[in-house]
């Protein structure tokens, strides 16, 4: 890998290991561009289930850390500061306005829950069987709208959605979700954790589906400990993957900045 813009931080609640041992395996690894994307605070009621990302009272801590590293860093590896946000449109307006005087230089999209309440239901676990097509529906519907903001360097995990229902019924929600990727210009993540935790993704029936269009893909390590960082077994696979689907890879992503950041 050149690019690995996908790795998160302890402060998600869900990952362990100090920054500095992760831009360290990315060196180890050849990896000579390295972002920092951890599952952004946001800006929700009071009672909303929040255990999966970092209260807003930490960002000030995660852009101070990153840009530190990149410094320190600066000629062995490019590091850089981003986001893995979620789509809420109720919501996503405030989070912009907050981010707005902190130098994030990317956004990317990686949708896991629907709805924002006490209880969010993870869509990477089995969804109740009635409802599994309607839900399957709202994820897409959610990407779409995401990327349709123009603010996303990538979709990530497209095929994170843990569904067991008809065939048809998928394969129909994933050719409109690759359709809007292709109209877009908006590449797709296979997920390296999906692969070095053996878990339902990446999806060989949705990048069958993703090799029919005009699209392009890019691998993302989803790093939560400093040791996925660099995975070279999960790498090798995801290239089978590659080849197999004959997907258009990109090793590399120019950064864009937030659309407010450059009003």
């Amino acid at each position: 890998m050149i690019a690995n813009y996908h790795n998160h931080t302890w402060r998600c609640n869900h990952a362990s290991g100090e920054e500095r041992a992760y831009v360290e395996r990315a060196i180890a690894g050849g990896i000579r561009v390295m972002g920092f994307s951890d599952h952004t605070p946001y800006p929700f009621p009071e009672g909303t289930d929040i255990h999966t990302r970092m209260g807003m009272d930490q960002f000030e801590d995660y852009v101070n850390t990153v840009l530190t590293l990149k410094r320190e860093y600066q000629g062995q590896i490019d590091i850089h500061l981003g986001l893995e946000v979620e789509y809420f449109p109720d919501y996503y307006p405030a989070l912009q306005e907050f981010l707005k005087p902190y130098p994030v230089e990317y956004q990317i999209l990686g949708q896991h829950y629907l709805d924002v309440g006490p209880v969010m239901p993870y869509i990477a676990r089995p969804s109740p069987p009635e409802r599994e097509g309607a839900l399957l529906e709202q994820y897409v519907d959610l990407c779409i709208a995401g990327m349709e903001t123009g603010d996303f360097l990538y979709l990530c995990h497209p095929d994170v959605f843990c569904f067991s229902g008809e065939q048809a019924v998928y394969e129909a929600q994933m050719r409109r979700l690759c359709a809007a990727m292709e109209r877009l210009h908006v590449p797709a993540e296979i997920n390296l954790l999906g692969i070095y935790q053996h878990r339902h993704y990446p999806n060989p029936a949705f990048w069958e589906i993703a090799g029919a269009y005009d699209l392009h893909v890019i691998l993302g390590t989803d790093a939560h400990k400093p040791e996925h960082v660099w995975v070279p077994e999960a790498e090798a696979k995801a290239m089978e993957l590659v080849q197999r689907y004959h997907l258009h890879l990109l090793h590399q992503l120019p950064l864009h900045h937030r659309k407010e950041a450059n009003t």
